[in-house]
């Protein structure tokens, strides 16, 4: 714990390293890959934390941590590689609007002129707090300066860590919500951060939390009446026109506290379409196998042969 908070006050003290979204321009209908991996070297003097280069990056922490498993978090060894993970599948869904998934921690934005669309990392609800999923909702209106009115099991929760909330937290650079407000639904809000780490985090009481140079874009870009569309997609996959099959996995988010608080990995949802897919003749079933288990977050090429078929998939 001690650790945990050390990382924290380190996080708090940087300055801010903000990117703002990253552009893809949109594969024609039937392609749903994007972009490229590409790496970075971490600097001889380095001294700040992975979440610095994660926003230097514009991505989210866990997006990082998967690309990067044996990384150091809280001070990334100098010299040593990074892998930044900008190829990916886009969700299977509508290319309209706002669509966040709340498994790999991303929110893409369909911009109403077509030909783009905008991925930027997002921090979402705490385990017992959670962001909706699978949800269709829109746009109701936008507020710059918000303000925040904490519920009551919310400033129980801060009073049993020996803090006071007030009934109400004025508009200005200490709000949690930050300097702007999407609000989707009724209940429900995308909004900035008055702290400069917990993007690509559970950290949120359900809303969706960016950090400020990317809600400032969506807040100048994004209409009211907006289509939004909330899923839970930790596994993608895509076939190309040109034949070739990926498979993107992410560490699907827990169900429960016991499940979030437990070391055991979280099952994946695989569907028995994508089952009867992953298992087709033309797939590599150990570079499914190895996708499967490594949950990297990045798209693995996975159509060809292998000569041994290993149970792997029926056990997932």
């Amino acid at each position: 714990m001690s650790r945990l908070i050390t990382f924290c006050s380190l996080l708090m003290l940087i300055a801010s390293h903000s990117a703002l979204a990253v552009t893809y321009t949109l594969p024609p209908e039937g392609s749903r890959l994007v972009g490229n991996v590409r790496t970075v070297t971490v600097p001889q003097d380095n001294r700040y934390p992975l979440e610095a280069f994660a926003a230097q990056n514009g991505q989210g922490l866990s997006n990082l941590l998967e690309a990067n498993p044996d990384v150091d978090p809280f001070l990334p060894k100098a010299g040593s590689t990074l892998t930044i993970p900008e190829q990916l599948i886009l969700p299977d869904t509508v290319r309209e609007g706002i669509v966040v998934n709340v498994a790999e921690m991303r929110l893409y934005y369909y911009p109403k002129e077509g030909g783009t669309v905008e991925v930027l990392p997002i921090g979402i609800g705490q385990a017992g707090r959670e962001t909706p999923r699978n949800w269709v909702t829109r746009v109701e209106r936008k507020q710059a300066g918000p303000t925040w009115t904490p519920t009551a099991n919310t400033r129980r929760e801060y009073a049993k860590e020996g803090k006071t909330l007030p009934a109400m937290v004025p508009a200005g650079p200490d709000n949690p919500m930050g300097l702007y407000a999407i609000y989707i639904g009724r209940l429900y809000a995308i909004h900035g951060t008055n702290a400069n780490f917990g993007i690509g985090l559970r950290v949120s009481q359900g809303c969706i939390r960016l950090r400020n140079d990317d809600i400032k874009f969506l807040f100048d870009n994004v209409p009211e009446g907006t289509r939004v569309q909330l899923i839970d997609q930790p596994v993608k996959m895509t076939t190309e026109p040109d034949g070739s099959r990926w498979l993107e996995v992410h560490e699907p988010l827990s169900r429960n506290r016991a499940e979030f608080e437990s070391d055991n990995k979280v099952p994946l949802p695989i569907t028995p379409v994508m089952r009867a897919a992953l298992k087709g003749s033309d797939v590599d079933v150990l570079r499914v196998d190895e996708a499967l288990e490594r949950r990297s977050g990045m798209p693995v090429k996975v159509d060809g042969t292998t000569p041994h078929r290993p149970d792997a998939i029926e056990r997932m």
